[in-house]
């Protein structure tokens, strides 16, 4: 086992190997900054020193993985009405609105109102504290942008809209550790307004946690969902080249290591399954995809359902998630999760160690290779447990470090919910049977975590993703209007 958080020899050949596939569309931020007018003839001072703190913000959001529509400084509620317009038409994923000092909320409401995007109101005095013995009117005037906080909280309220603030200093780490979770938050509701999910195949029979109503998925995250027949892989595999397979075995032998089992012929089928996958996410401009084929007796799409496990994993280390049994709930969760960096991995409970107190958990099929502690493994495997046919797997220890689990849970109304639980993966034995596995410590005894796990309204996959990440998520559902569970035993 490797240190938590030590980049090996062996990750950096899976990081070489396998480029991310970038997002089509950025995440946008608004950003607008403020403070009431009245004070700047009486202060003439004042503005220039609340514009340069401006500044400093601006060059800070600036420097973030997200396209910035900075619409200046707003001095009065008329100001304020046409900021809001120019927000409105850059459509962005979260306005930022930086209140300098006072400010009516008559000048904050109306880009909440005529945008249609969330808001975070941000308040960064000067300094610390300020120097009483030597500050004066105009001075102070810089440090009070926390007075219009609760202003505009309430107004917020009583107009029904959601309320979200950051309070601090310019130079106050903690303060923008608070912006950036908001930030990390607007990158997955970027990505689930625009994304395209496959799903591709049949439900597992029997699953019913795994039954998903495509048109929720579109109405309360904005998402697409393209459903896809196994033919339209099918095809794609007649294509494929000889060429293009060994290609492709030549990469996987960079990024995995080989078991004696693997078969040659399944590695080359893998492979070609492998090619065509990425042709399929390409032609349907993928974000995501879940899927399954029972199958029969050795036929076509028996065969490319057991040959999707190789090709299904490249692409969810290259940030497009692949999940199996068709759960299109838990690829939306590895999206997110990959969005936020924390890889996000198809995971289901093994076990329980009583002797060690740690939740085992693991999965056949796709995983995410960002995950794993050291070169991820081809096992060869002559059947695959509860599915048809047989073929190349992959199996890995997940590093051990900070770990959270994260998944979509759905109420009896429909709605759906975001579920999470902080653990620590602990090294110690694992199974060697193909699948990716981790030992996740709860602090608590497991068979309490799993009664409390199960209550929460979860289904039986759910994404394992890297470090403590509960407030991430719980940003991310308060941007989408979901609701938010935190299982803690």
């Amino acid at each position: 086992m490797t240190e938590p958080g030590r980049i090996t020899e062996d990750r950096r050949t899976l990081i070489n190997a396998l480029p991310p596939i970038k997002p089509r569309r950025r995440t946008r931020i608004g950003l607008v900054a403020g403070g009431l007018g009245t004070y700047w003839p009486q202060f003439p001072d004042l503005l220039p020193q609340l514009r340069e703190s401006t500044r400093y913000v601006t060059e800070r959001f600036n420097a973030l993985d997200a396209d910035v529509t900075d619409v200046g400084f707003i001095s009065d509620a008329q100001e304020a009405a046409t900021a809001a317009e120019r927000l409105r038409a850059a459509d962005p994923d979260l306005i930022v609105v930086f209140l300098t000092t006072y400010a009516t909320a008559s000048m904050v409401l109306p880009v909440a109102q005529r945008s249609g995007a969330p808001v975070l109101v941000i308040d960064l005095q000067p300094t610390e504290a300020m120097d009483h013995d030597t500050v004066d009117t105009g001075q102070w005037l810089a440090y009070c942008g926390q007075c219009a906080v609760p202003e505009v909280g309430s107004t917020f309220r009583r107009a029904g809209i959601e309320f979200r603030s950051v309070s601090g200093h310019l130079k106050d780490e903690r303060a923008w550790a608070r912006i950036n979770r908001w930030i990390a938050a607007a990158h997955v509701r970027a990505t689930l307004r625009h994304a395209r999910h496959g799903l591709m195949g049949h439900l597992y029979p029997g699953m019913l946690d795994v039954s998903t109503d495509l048109t929720l998925v579109s109405s309360q995250f904005g998402s697409h969902v393209e459903v896809l027949e196994f033919d339209d892989l099918r095809v794609r595999v007649q294509a494929v080249t000889e060429a293009e397979v060994a290609e492709r075995i030549d990469l996987a032998r960079q990024v995995f290591s080989f078991a004696e089992s693997v078969n040659s012929d399944d590695l080359a089928w893998g492979a070609k399954v492998s090619v065509a996958l990425d042709r399929l996410v390409a032609d349907f401009e993928l974000d995501s995809m879940a899927y399954y084929h029972r199958g029969l007796e050795g036929e076509i799409h028996e065969r490319l359902g057991a040959g999707m496990i190789l090709g299904c994993s490249l692409l969810t280390a290259r940030g497009v998630p692949m999940a199996g049994e068709f759960e299109l709930r838990n690829s939306i969760a590895m999206l997110i999760a990959e969005r936020l960096g924390a890889g996000g991995s198809f995971t289901e409970i093994q076990a329980l160690n009583f002797t060690d107190d740690v939740v085992e958990m693991g999965h056949d099929g796709p995983a995410h290779l960002a995950l794993s502690a050291q070169a991820p493994l081809l096992r060869g495997l002559g059947v695959y447990h509860g599915k048809r046919g047989f073929g190349v797997s992959v199996e890995f220890d997940v590093e051990p470090g900070p770990v959270t689990t994260f998944g979509i849970g759905q109420e009896r109304d429909g709605s759906y919910t975001f579920i999470a639980s902080e653990g620590q993966v602990v090294p110690g034995p694992l199974l060697r049977i193909g699948n990716t596995t981790s030992r996740v410590d709860f602090g608590c005894d497991p068979g309490e975590w799993v009664d409390a796990w199960s209550a929460s309204g979860i289904g039986h996959h759910w994404a394992l993703s890297t470090g403590h990440r509960v407030e991430e998520y719980r940003a991310a559902a308060n941007l989408l209007g979901v609701g938010f569970r935190e299982v803690r035993v």
